[in-house]
Parts: structure tokens; C-alpha cells; sequence
């Protein structure tokens, strides 16, 4: 069974994350994916922690399975090559900061009359459009800009960096969205297209209702710590032991959770007789609630609540996940056998397609170059001894 981008193949010109994580989507749903790296030192992620073994278990949870070619963009030789294999690709993916390939000679303009057929996708932190476009970017920055730490945390402290690189994350997955989507355009037009992706975009996208919430209400949101804005009682509780959380989302469902408590008397309260109430009034209805449910342990309480048919769950730390029984029969957790760390676990694929089999296991990671004479050779017809020279 072929997977769905099968025959489809990838010039990976990205490093570090937003690239190499829209890569990665890619090469798991088929796509052959040829890592374009500086010969010698690689993708910079090469060198970032945590390491096992002197393998960079940062770089092998997002490039496992990908081909790898060195390749120096800088000489004429290296720009000759890589419009070569340009020739031959689908998609070519980057991350540079804007303005970069214009200047080697390599930008859309030029690779789309090499191959009309080409998607040039690039991902950046500001875009290739606008005042700010050429200014440097990390996700810190896209997260602080696009507003997400501004309604992140609790109130009265500081700003919070969500914990994970989501500003990287979104933009790759973006980027992955419209590869596909150009993949499906060119198959009626024949032809390919440039897909400009910004981490800054993909921030201010994934919003979700602060941006209504500002014209409803006319002041900006602001943390409000790990509840709902508009949905109450939505958000964590301690137990007597730790943390659950429970998500009241209707008010069928409050009736339940009231009842559940054995606390017939809540539904009586005109203070939470409807959602918006509960919501307008969340300190009043927490006064009561957390001493309740620091009577039980969290377990106790996720029993009860899911008796009740009240959604709910425990608050999992990362070793709880690795475990989680769902998770783990989603095939979520597959390990990647690597010839320095040995046997890593890492995250499987959440894209689940009737012709995507399950596999409890991903291929490796490619050293720098490792296919250099697969690719030069089967493709451009290199020597042994041209493809030595590709360095230079």
C-alpha cells in the first residue's frame, strides 16, 4: 500500500525546527525528503541538547528518516547543483530569513523556470512581505508579537512562554498545510507555486477568540490562568493529592456535574443558572467548589466525574504520557533505532489515514551527506569523483 505522497520529492533547505518539522509531516505521509545540509557541520540543530550517546536526540526526533546530501550554496558549484535537483523535485522547503536565496541566485523567480511544476515553500518569522520582514526571529519572538504570552499565565505575574517552541510549530504545520494543498492545484493547473508561511501569521491565526474577545469587550484579554474565558467550570482543580481538570462545557452538563457533587443546591442559584453566569461569577462558584474537591484525590474525583459523564482528565507530566494508555494504542509513542543513542522513543504520527499502515518503529537519522551518492548519482548522473567535489 502506497502512502499518500508517495513519488513526491522534497529539497529540505530548512534547519533547526519550523522547516524540519514540515518536513518531517512530509516524509511520514511518504514524501521522499532530501535534507540539504552545509558539508562539514550540518543543520545547527546537530549541535543542540539533549544528547545521547553524542547524538543530538533534538535533531533525531524531527529528522529521522530523511535522506541527507552536503551540499555548499555559497560556490557556484553548489548553487549549479542544487538548480540541478531542482530539475527533479516537487517541493522545495526553507526557512531563511527573506531575501536570503534572492541573493544566492536560488529565490522562486529563478528555480520556477528551471521547473514550472516546482512548490517553493518557505517558512520565516515575519514573512517575504511587509516593513519587518527581514528582521531575525525565534518562536520566543513570534509568541511575544503574535499576543499568545499576553493571555498566557496568571494574572499579575509575568508574562509566560507557552512550553513549548508553538510559535516554530504552527508555522511548520501551515507551511505542511499548504504544500498539500499546492500539490492538489497543480494537478489541475500543472503547475507549481511560492507558499509564504510567517511564524508571526501563524501566531496571530491561532488566536482563537481573543481577537472577538477585544471588539466584544473593548480592552485587550489578559491571563487568566488555566480557565476558559467564556466557559465555566472549565479549568484545573486540586484534589487532595494534585491537579485535574474538568470541562463543564454546557449547561446539560452542569446539571450532571451538580448532581455529581450531591450539590442539588448549586442548580437553585440564580448566580449559575446559565453558562455566561457561571462565567461571570467563576470566583463565587470556585469559593465553593475547591473546598469540595480538596476533600478526594484527583483519582477519586476522575472516577466520579466520569460516572457522571462530566469530560475530564488527569493532568499528565511527560513520563505519565509515555504511558498513557490511549496514547500508546495510537501508536503515538514508536521508537527509532539510531546507530549512536540506540533505541530513542519518540512521538508517532497523529495524521492517521486508512492508507497510512501503523508502524511501532521510524528509520533513522542521516549523517551529514550519508546519501550524497544515492542522490548526485541516480539524479544528476555524478562520477564518484564529482560528487567528492560537491563541497567546494
Amino acid at each position: 500500500m502506497s502512502l499518500p505522497l508517495t513519488g513526491i520529492r522534497v529539497l529540505d533547505l530548512t534547519r533547526v525546527l519550523a522547516g524540519p518539522f514540515c518536513t518531517m509531516i512530509l516524509s511520514d505521509l511518504g514524501a521522499e525528503v532530501i535534507k540539504v545540509e552545509i558539508p562539514g557541520s550540518g543543520d545547527d540543530s546537530r549541535a543542540f541538547g539533549p544528547f545521547l550517546h553524542n547524538r543530538s536526540l533534538y535533531f533525531l526526533s524531527i529528522n529521522r528518516g530523511k535522506k541527507s546530501i552536503s551540499l555548499n550554496l555559497k560556490t557556484q558549484r553548489g548553487k549549479d547543483l542544487l538548480k540541478e535537483l531542482v530539475k527533479h523535485s516537487d517541493i522545495l522547503v526553507e526557512n531563511y530569513r527573506p531575501g536570503t536565496m534572492e541573493k544566492l541566485g536560488l529565490g522562486y523567480d529563478t528555480l520556477k523556470e528551471l521547473n514550472p511544476r516546482l512548490i517553493y515553500a518557505a517558512s520565516s518569522g515575519f514573512g517575504h512581505s511587509g516593513p519587518d520582514s527581514a528582521r531575525p526571529a525565534y518562536d520566543i519572538l513570534a509568541q511575544a508579537r503574535g499576543g499568545i504570552m499576553s493571555i498566557t499565565g496568571w494574572e499579575g505575574l509575568a508574562p509566560t512562554r507557552v512550553g513549548m517552541s508553538l510559535g516554530d510549530i504552527t508555522a511548520s504545520l501551515f507551511t505542511a498545510i499548504g504544500i498539500n494543498a499546492a500539490l492538489y492545484h497543480r494537478e489541475s493547473t500543472g503547475l507549481g507555486q511560492k507558499i509564504d508561511v510567517s511564524m508571526l501569521d501563524s501566531q496571530v491565526a491561532i488566536l482563537e477568540n481573543a481577537l472577538v474577545r477585544y471588539q466584544s469587550e473593548g480592552s485587550s484579554p489578559t491571563p487568566i490562568g488555566n480557565r476558559h474565558p467564556t466557559i465555566a467550570p472549565f479549568q484545573a482543580y486540586q484534589g487532595k493529592d494534585r491537579y485535574f481538570v474538568i470541562a463543564v462545557g454546557n449547561d446539560t452538563l452542569w446539571q450532571c456535574f451538580c448532581k455529581a457533587l450531591e450539590r442539588d443546591d448549586l442548580l437553585a442559584d440564580p448566580r449559575f443558572a446559565t453558562n455566561r453566569l457561571r462565567t461571570d461569577n467563576i470566583d463565587e462558584l470556585n469559593l465553593i467548589l475547591e473546598p469540595i474537591f480538596a476533600t478526594r484525590s484527583s483519582h477519586e474525583w476522575l472516577a466520579v466525574m466520569e460516572t457522571a459523564g462530566i469530560p475530564c482528565a488527569p493532568i499528565n507530566d511527560v513520563e505519565a504520557v509515555m504511558q498513557d494508555s490511549q496514547v500508546l494504542s495510537r501508536n503515538m509513542i514508536v521508537e527509532v533505532e539510531d546507530k549512536l543513542a540506540g533505541s530513542v522513543k519518540i512521538a508517532g504520527n497523529p495524521i492517521k489515514m486508512s492508507t497510512v499502515p501503523e508502524s511501532p518503529t521510524r528509520a533513522g537519522v542521516p549523517e551529514i551527506g550519508e546519501h550524497n551518492h544515492e542522490v548526485y548519482s541516480a539524479l544528476l548522473g555524478l562520477t564518484p569523483n564529482e560528487i567528492k567535489n560537491t563541497g567546494k
